[in-house]
């Protein structure tokens, strides 16, 4: 126990006695008599936010990452006052603050503590920057593992690390460097096989240590601001992630073209070597949907502007580009050249829309063009004025998306790598100096881009991309984990970042896939490609400053392993869009860890490779060279090989053997998987089947399939189909049950459905309690049917 006094001596400072609380609705206020004060606001009985100050009084309640339209409200709310300590009780948890020093404890309706206080809540008086440095340390129990925190590069249990939230640009960055250039301070707990989480809404620089300095306490600090936090109650871990992913926000649907591959480079230039690339996918037939324009398509690396001798008319080249299917992508970044002739910098200084140091001058940085300022776009009127710059590129030129780079902010040749921290901003009326406003800078940046490219590419669906970004950036954009390296080492990184990423609210992400620094080689390339297919945003990039990273600038085999992989990921495209359909509608991550899945198998809470892609995909990629097999853990349940359709019961390490153009890929038993044929882009066949791969499973299984017009608004009036089956096996039969939803009339009328693992030879076959008529001889070769897709119930019969 560490006594006041020793407290006293370490410079940090703490509440002490409660003298007096009171009861307004969802909050309870606790008074201490050295001035802090504690509010407890329930906002679900799930959910409850714990926010202190140590001055008497509260400032401004504002926040970036909360979702105005997240869920709240409870159903049971009881405030008692004990002896030594405060209750609040919901219908989920209680909550119990000690009289003499404010510390709280967490239980469930049994009494089984959930998350305690060590020291709970102290700070430390920071002169020298004026304010406190705010501190939370939380009693850890052994055995209690740790998830979360966004893109970190080290392993995906967190259990003795400690970490570092301030967006960097941190090119080529290694395994376990701090910080990197995201900042999601949302940390889930585990233990007990119950989950919880928490998230620390301070935008200032924080830190988590996870039992690093001491062994049974986890702690979390800021530089600054309010100790302001949100406790998400599971017991599941699904529960933690859709509650937290709800508080921050979802994004909308992207078109159905942006879970396509992409192809990036720094830089396609001129037109003529853009067109190149463009034909060599086509006629290769490796699918392909968008292609980026680097820095080098700007007039002086000036935003918003094109560069006349490389591309002399983008909007004829644009289209051209769009008859062959592809969308143009082009990057934006924040600094603005200091030239007075360039009609962006004389906008915005005119308005005076510049971050300023605090002593009046604009804030200046070396960046691309050289000298630059930089808009606030803490600012709503910056931001507004931003939007709008994206009508030439968007209306007239015809460019379907913008990616967002630099943003952390990146400036060049000064140590620190970004602002001075005296920079000021309005930060939506709440002015306050760049250490405040650094790690939500680009999520603000990729704010006011989404709201110009939805306005402009209105009634098209917006797409966004950024590399810099705070919990809720996922509302107005996707992203990509940075400046990565072409090692196996990278790729290793690469599946752990996707796989957190998606349990820390911002599913729509992926890696450079082959790595941004260096040359990969082919292998490297082949195995990133077989990884990169199943992560939700799936592009190739390179620096081109080593050599060519297309997948033609490698051998026949390495082009043939990329077709069949990119094949494979547009053949998913719909399971793919239902992902999306419900990470937008509940929360579910589209990426679920093993510990997520099941997080009541020990196995699972240190397994950092194998992961589950949707609800019925298990992949485990092959991340070391000359490797023709591995060990994995297939998780408890009923599988198949996708690749040989064995089945295989889970719960268990195997070998698996493999070849170079596959990995391990399994499928749920009972799943029902739904693909369309290959198409090289988005909409560029009308097909009149669905296929259906149908896994038998004894007893019953759940799969759903969501589709709409694949763009524009319409599914928002209820056009989609939503379709639900239910499969239930028995040793000699299987019933397919289909239930529809939606107005939207999808372009095919049939269903080709492959079945796989019937352990009985089929006798008859009943579509909506009506005799079908099969071919025997064709169906025991070929395992599949063709029906009409208007059927609610098929009955397979077995001998």
């Amino acid at each position: 126990m560490i006594t006041n006094t020793e407290l006293e001596y370490k410079g940090d400072l703490y509440p002490t006695k409660i003298v007096s609380y009171d009861h307004e609705v969802d909050s309870v206020s606790f008074y201490t008599d050295n001035s802090v004060i504690l509010k407890v606001t329930v906002l679900r009985d799930s959910l409850i936010r714990f926010r202190f100050t140590t001055k008497g009084y509260f400032s401004n309640d504002f926040s970036y990452a909360i979702d105005k339209s997240h869920t709240h409200g409870y159903n049971f709310l009881e405030v008692t006052d004990e002896d030594e300590y405060y209750q609040i009780k919901t219908s989920k948890v209680k909550c119990k603050i000690q009289k003499i020093d404010m510390r709280l404890s967490i239980f469930d309706l049994n009494d089984c503590i959930i998350l305690e206080d060590e020291l709970g809540f102290h700070w430390e008086e920071s002169y020298e920057l004026g304010g406190n440095i705010v501190k939370m340390s939380k009693t850890s129990k052994d055995g209690e593992c740790f998830y979360g925190l966004g893109d970190k590069a080290t392993q995906l249990n967190l259990k003795g690390k400690r970490l570092e939230n301030f967006a960097t640009d941190q090119y080529a960055f290694q395994k376990d460097q701090e910080p990197l250039y995201k900042v999601v301070p949302f940390y889930i707990g585990l233990h007990n096989k119950k989950s919880y989480g928490i998230f620390f809404d301070n935008t200032f620089r924080t830190y988590f240590d996870f039992c690093h300095e001491r062994r049974n306490v986890t702690s979390y600090w800021a530089e600054g601001g309010e100790m302001n936090y949100y406790f998400i109650y599971g017991p599941q871990m699904e529960d933690v992630v859709t509650t937290y992913t709800d508080l921050t926000g979802k994004p909308e649907l992207p078109p159905l073209w942006a879970l396509g591959y992409h192809q990036c480079k720094w830089s396609y230039y001129p037109e003529s070597n853009l067109k190149e690339v463009a034909a060599k996918f086509r006629e290769l037939k490796i699918p392909c949907d968008a292609l980026y324009l680097d820095i080098d398509y700007m007039e002086g690396f000036r935003c918003f502007t094109w560069n006349k001798e490389y591309f002399p008319d983008p909007k004829r080249m644009v289209a051209e580009l769009a008859e062959d299917g592809f969308k143009t992508v082009v990057i934006i970044d924040p600094g603005i050249k200091i030239d007075k002739e360039y009609f962006v910098y004389k906008e915005a200084l005119e308005k005076d829309y510049f971050c300023k140091r605090a002593d009046g001058p604009y804030m200046k940085g070396k960046v691309w063009p050289g000298e630059c300022n930089f808009p606030d776009y803490t600012n709503p009127v910056v931001r507004e004025w931003w939007a709008g710059l994206f009508k030439e590129l968007i209306s007239d030129i015809g460019v379907k998306g913008v990616w967002n780079d630099m943003n952390e902010p990146a400036v060049m040749e000064v140590p620190n790598k970004t602002f001075p921290m005296d920079v000021r901003h309005d930060y939506d009326g709440n002015p306050c100096s760049h250490r405040k406003a650094h790690n939500i800078y680009g999520t603000q940046m990729a704010r006011a881009t989404y709201h110009g490219v939805k306005r402009f590419a209105y009634p098209k669906r917006p797409f966004v991309i950024t590399r810099s970004a705070y919990a809720g950036a996922q509302r107005y954009s996707s992203s990509w984990t940075g400046d990565n390296i072409a090692t196996w080492e990278h790729l290793w990184i690469a599946n752990i970042q996707m796989q957190r990423m998606s349990i820390s609210g911002m599913g729509f992400t992926g890696s450079d896939i082959g790595g941004f620094a260096e040359q990969p080689s082919g292998e490297l390339y082949a195995r990133w490609i077989q990884l990169g297919v199943f992560h939700p945003f799936c592009r190739t990039h390179s620096s081109g400053d080593h050599g060519d990273q297309e997948p033609w600038a490698f051998d026949e085999e390495v082009i043939d392993i990329t077709r069949k992989f990119v094949n494979l990921r547009y053949q998913l495209l719909p399971y793919l869009y239902t992902m999306f359909w419900q990470y937008i509608e509940q929360g579910i991550p589209m990426l679920k860890p093993l510990v997520y899945f099941d997080q009541e198998d020990i196995q699972t809470h240190y397994r950092n490779d194998e992961f589950i892609f949707g609800n019925q995909i298990l992949v485990c990629p092959i991340l070391e060279p000359n490797a023709l097999g591995r060990r994995m853990y297939i998780p408890r349940g009923d599988w198949y090989n996708y690749w040989t359709n064995e089945y295989c019961k889970g719960g268990k390490e195997i070998w698996i053997d493999t070849k170079f153009d596959e990995i391990p890929i399994f499928v749920k038993a009972g799943s029902i998987i739904p693909k369309y044929p290959v198409q090289q882009y988005v909409g560029e066949l009308e097909f009149d089947e669905l296929s259906l791969d149908v896994y038998y499973k004894l007893g019953k299984e759940k799969s759903v399939v969501y589709e709409d017009a694949q763009d524009g608004y319409d599914y928002k009036k209820g056009r989609y189909s939503f379709l639900s089956f239910q499969t239930n096996g028995k040793n000699n039969e299987l019933i397919v049950q289909v239930h529809k939803e939606g107005k939207y009339d999808t372009q095919y009328s049939k269903y080709k459905i492959n079945l796989i693992g019937l352990p009985f030879a089929i006798k008859a076959i009943q579509i909506d309690n009506v005799e079908f008529l099969f071919d025997r001889e064709t169906l025991k070769k070929e395992s599949y049917l063709i029906v009409d897709k208007g059927f609610t119930a098929l009955h397979i019969i077995g001998e």
